[in-house]
């Protein structure tokens, strides 16, 4: 039960996260570009919540993002699931503790679904590579979400640790002499 309703609250979040992004950060963009507050969430997903949490919540959020603002359906699923799975990767190799452990992982994950989606987008269409363009882009949405991270980084991983509790199993060592 308690599953369920952690769930549930992580679709509110998503859809407080939705409203945040599409109206707030709308007039709080840099030369135009506004933070990325999905890749994040479902980056802490993935780590407080698994693997498999990650991928699935990430799938379902990218495919509502991709039917609410986007013309090709899959793309923003792909890459979000992609996030997902990378934080219940960084949860089994890497410290949750360490802030500057969590900012590299912000970047990175920032850096790779933004790549992976300006890549399939310029395949499918059929679009030209712009590179400059492209780095300006990926460089202040970087810097945004880092930001936001530092900033929101306690509030993060409190409920993280609330949401590990419901999803993960205890881990007992046990010692044989």
């Amino acid at each position: 039960m308690k599953k369920i309703l952690s769930i549930f609250i992580s679709l509110i979040v998503f859809l407080l996260i939705f409203l945040l992004q599409s109206n707030f950060f709308n007039w709080f963009t840099i030369g135009g570009i506004k933070p990325n507050l999905f890749i994040i969430f479902v980056l802490f997903l993935g780590l407080f919540g698994g693997r498999k949490l990650g991928v699935i919540l990430g799938v379902l959020f990218g495919l509502i993002l991709d039917f609410l603002s986007s013309y090709q359906i899959g793309i923003t699923a792909i890459m979000l699931g992609v996030i997902g799975y990378l934080g219940g990767y960084f949860d089994k190799n890497f410290s949750k503790e360490s802030r500057i452990t969590i900012i590299i992982m912000v970047i990175g994950s920032t850096l790779i679904c933004e790549l992976g989606i300006y890549l399939i987008n310029s395949f499918i269409i059929g679009s030209n590579i712009f590179i400059l363009d492209f780095i300006k882009i990926i460089t202040i949405e970087i810097l945004y979400n880092v930001i936001i991270t530092i900033i929101l980084y306690p509030i993060l991983q409190k409920l993280g640790y609330n949401l590990e509790e419901q999803f993960k199993q205890p881990k007992i060592l046990t010692r044989y002499y």
